[in-house]
């Protein structure tokens, strides 16, 4: 989580933040970052470094390594490992991570204060939000914990439900128009019953957070809106860096824990036909469901992932930058591109959505009149 939550703020989030909505699409990038706030996108790249030294520790290598076995892990922290991170000269150690994380939060606070009104109204709209909790305070959880739903106002509309439960509870729409399902909590329905996942979402349905500096950041977060449920779309990258220094506290903490170097990797257990897998990814709510034959075979797949729970969600979002973008004259222009992007980057789809293709997100948009004729049309 840390290190994909340092991916996607300095390379993909930065630019619109630092060069506006209106800037040149070819300067919105993480190299023109890098010319004009160097400092920054150091840290940021060191950050994201550390994320993936971590990983191939654990799983053998950065990108599609192997950790989770059945019944366990695969491999064994060494205490080289857990010594390299905390104090070796090569890389920065794990305390520069937690320092950097806090000013990396200084940083959005005060840019919040000098751009407060469009980050306040940039698509903003009610929706519900989901996320894990700690199964048993309620605070914020990655990887075990229960699945709870808050609507916009705050009420609760799934209320810390197992893994193994939450088929009882959820559909999936399917639109004509969409490749995509859509999520809703069954009792809602689907026009109300969907949720928004990922980091603003976990810091509205959570009660708290164990780590401290994380948690006095998430007081002021939630003070930024009266501590009534948040519902502005540019929060997102505010929550998102809560979280990163919540990472960084939290491997501190376990690279300090002598079970981290633990050869006991298995635990034995009961062979099943079917298995429910719920943890919270770096975009949010991520659901796996199996079931097997008596030879292992999968018979049976369901998976809701973090980008599908927040379909309708950026769609809401592009919606917003069509009626308050496009003006009397009908017509697509590059800052309407420019918002739809930023509407989309800020919850974090998969890489071929988000990714700046020389500052560009491919796209192909259409203005239709009201009869369906196409007026005018953009494609990147």
């Amino acid at each position: 989580v840390f290190q994909s939550h340092a991916l996607h703020f300095f390379y993909l989030a930065s630019p619109d933040l630092l060069f506006g909505v209106n800037a040149d699409p070819v300067k919105r990038n993480v190299a023109e970052v890098a010319i004009e706030h160097l400092d920054l996108a150091k840290k940021g790249i060191l950050m994201r470094k550390f994320g993936q030294e971590i990983i191939k520790a654990i799983a053998g290598k950065r990108i599609h390594g192997i950790s989770a076995v059945p019944g366990g892990v695969h491999k064994k922290m060494t205490l080289k490992d857990r010594d390299y991170f905390l104090n070796s000269k090569d890389i920065p150690s794990i305390d520069a991570m937690i320092n950097w994380s806090k000013e990396i939060i200084d940083f959005i606070k005060n840019y919040h204060d000098a751009n407060s009104s469009w980050l306040n109204n940039f698509a903003e709209y009610p929706s519900g939000h989901l996320g894990l909790v700690n199964k048993k305070n309620g605070f914020l959880e990655l990887y075990d914990g229960s699945l709870r739903a808050l609507d916009a106002n705050g009420k609760i509309t799934l209320n810390d439900i197992s893994n193994n439960d939450y088929i009882h509870y959820f559909n999936e729409g399917v639109e004509k128009w969409s490749y995509l399902k859509f999520p809703y909590l069954k009792e809602i329905g689907k026009e109300k019953g969907w949720n928004r996942v990922g980091p603003l979402a976990r810091l509205n349905v959570c009660n708290g957070i164990e780590t401290p500096l994380a948690e006095q950041e998430r007081i002021i977060f939630k003070l930024a809106t009266k501590s009534r449920i948040n519902n502005k779309t540019m929060y997102s990258h505010w929550a998102r860096l809560i979280e990163m220094l919540y990472c960084a506290e939290m491997m501190k903490n376990l690279l300090n824990d002598e079970d981290i170097l633990s050869n006991d990797l298995i635990r034995k257990g009961e062979r099943r036909s079917e298995g429910i897998g719920i943890i919270e990814a770096p975009r949010g709510t991520l659901i796996h469901h199996y079931e097997v034959d008596d030879k292992d075979r999968i018979t049976r797949c369901n998976l809701i992932v973090s980008t599908t729970h927040n379909n309708e969600a950026m769609n809401k979002a592009v919606k917003w930058v069509a009626n308050h973008v496009i003006s009397d004259k009908p017509e697509i222009t590059e800052g309407m591109l420019n918002q739809v992007e930023v509407a989309i980057r800020a919850y974090d789809p998969c890489l071929s959505c988000a990714t700046h293709a020389l500052g560009e997100m491919p796209l192909n948009v259409q203005l239709k009149d009201y009869q369906g004729n196409i007026i005018d049309e953009k494609i990147r």
